[in-house]
């Protein structure tokens, strides 16, 4: 298993027991995590706070070359704000757990040149899955149906 997908799957089960949604996310850089997250929608009463996008804002104020430098693992596809935000900071790779219960703007993220791995981790799709099952008022607030 790769330790930093694990980080990732560990954010993501952190938000659930918090009662959030469950998508994680980590920033790694030179072999090292420099921010992790998890979506805080629920618990922050956010409109913005994504797995991916709680990374950065954990990562801090960084220069453009550090972010150009790391890989970002996240547990699920990422959605348009998210692939837009790795884009504006110019992440070059990207490794997804699963994209079964949502594909994200992957399509976009690859026609601009990131680099990407979709690992189809069963963790993954079982925590989106349930989620999905046992809470689908939150799963549709999410992704704005």
């Amino acid at each position: 298993m790769d330790p930093f997908l694990q980080a990732a799957i560990d954010e993501a089960e952190a938000g659930l027991t918090e009662g959030g949604i469950p998508i994680g996310s980590v920033i790694v850089h030179e072999g090292r995590i420099i921010g992790r997250g998890h979506n805080r929608r629920v618990q922050k009463g956010s409109t913005v706070l994504h797995g991916e996008m709680d990374a950065l804002e954990n990562a801090g104020r960084l220069p453009a070359r550090i972010y150009r430098e790391c890989t970002l693992y996240t547990t699920l596809s990422p959605c348009p704000m998210c692939s837009g935000a790795i884009l504006l900071y110019g992440i070059p790779r990207v490794i997804i757990g699963e994209n079964r219960s949502f594909l994200g703007e992957e399509a976009h993220l690859a026609s601009r040149g990131v680099q990407l791995t979709v690992v189809d981790d069963p963790r993954c799709v079982d925590l989106m899955r349930s989620f999905m099952r046992d809470k689908p008022e939150l799963w549709n607030e999410d992704i704005g149906e």
